[in-house]
């Protein structure tokens, strides 16, 4: 095994934290519906009348069970805790909660804040990722220096297999933007020719950095061969301006599984082929060509997202 379980268990060690919204683990969008057309009270209502009616699967609603699934190995590694992050008061919440008992979540801890924006108790939880419907509260988390990605509406993909497989876009979500700024804003030649001077330079981590370093701490702890985590990095980068990707994360000390540079092909096929369970990119030409064969979240950071 990768890790030996003192390493795992020491005192500094800590399960991997996913704060999730209820409108991304559930679909609420009648319930949302009812809210934006007839307030607050008409909502609430609504809500507890239905309370024992079980909510149908939400976009994240597969990638939370895979990652709870996880916790099946607790002996070999710190494991996954999901946060439950709701705008509903604790009484309109209820149905919210009759559902995970109903689909057997673990998930124990929840924080609902009757309109209030639930964003700011990320940080008291210590959250690796947080994953919402509500762009404006993605925007903030970000800013806070989280990993954050908006769920994109689209046709819910369910995976097969028990495996967890998750992809990422590599300039502004696992990197910082420098290169991203200087294609952006000078073109591809000096955007090629920077890259091919710094080539030997680690780019700087972006805003999933640090979500991917839990994530591989989990996956270091399962032999190669047969590993519930599988990780692919589809970017649109092509040679000569891989090996400075590939080099950085050498040097972070990460395995990405699976690299695909794809030199500005649209990414959705590929995901597909991948079989992502969810897929993070900045930019939302990239997530609207996922959309619609993996679960995608938009991460709006970077130079294309100002």
């Amino acid at each position: 095994m990768g890790v030996e379980k003192t390493n795992v268990h020491s005192l500094n060690a800590k399960p991997l934290v996913v704060a999730v919204s209820s409108r991304a683990l559930f679909d609420l969008g009648e319930s949302h519906k009812v809210f934006e057309e007839m307030g607050m009270a008409e909502y609430a209502r609504y809500q507890r009348e239905l309370e024992n009616v079980v909510l149908e699967p939400g976009h994240a609603f597969s990638l939370v069970r895979k990652l709870l699934a996880l916790n099946a190995h607790r002996d070999l590694h710190p494991g996954v805790e999901i946060i439950l992050l709701s705008r509903n008061s604790a009484d309109t919440g209820l149905r919210i909660f009759n559902s995970i008992e109903h689909y057997g979540l673990d998930i124990e801890r929840a924080v609902f804040t009757n309109g209030e924006r639930p964003f700011r108790y990320l940080v008291s939880f210590n959250a690796d990722l947080y994953l919402s419907a509500n762009a404006e509260d993605v925007r903030k988390a970000l800013e806070a220096g989280l990993a954050a990605a908006t769920i994109v509406p689209h046709t819910r993909h369910e995976k097969d297999g028990k495996q967890l497989r998750i992809a990422f876009d590599g300039d502004a979500v696992l990197f910082s933007d420098e290169a991203e700024r200087i294609y952006q804003e000078q073109g591809l030649e000096a955007f090629s020719e920077s890259e091919r001077k710094a080539a030997n330079t680690p780019l700087s981590g972006g805003p999933f950095m640090s979500f991917l370093l839990a994530l591989h701490k989990i996956q270091s702890a399962y032999p190669v061969e047969d590993n519930p985590i599988r990780t692919a990095l589809v970017t649109a980068r092509s040679a000569p301006a891989h090996k400075r990707v590939i080099l950085t994360l050498r040097h972070w000390g990460i395995r990405i599984d699976e690299a695909l540079f794809l030199g500005g092909k649209p990414k959705g096929q590929f995901l597909k082929a991948f079989g992502a369970d969810i897929f993070f990119d900045d930019q939302q030409v990239h997530c609207e060509s996922a959309r619609d064969h993996v679960s995608t979240g938009h991460v709006p950071h970077g130079i294309t997202n100002e």
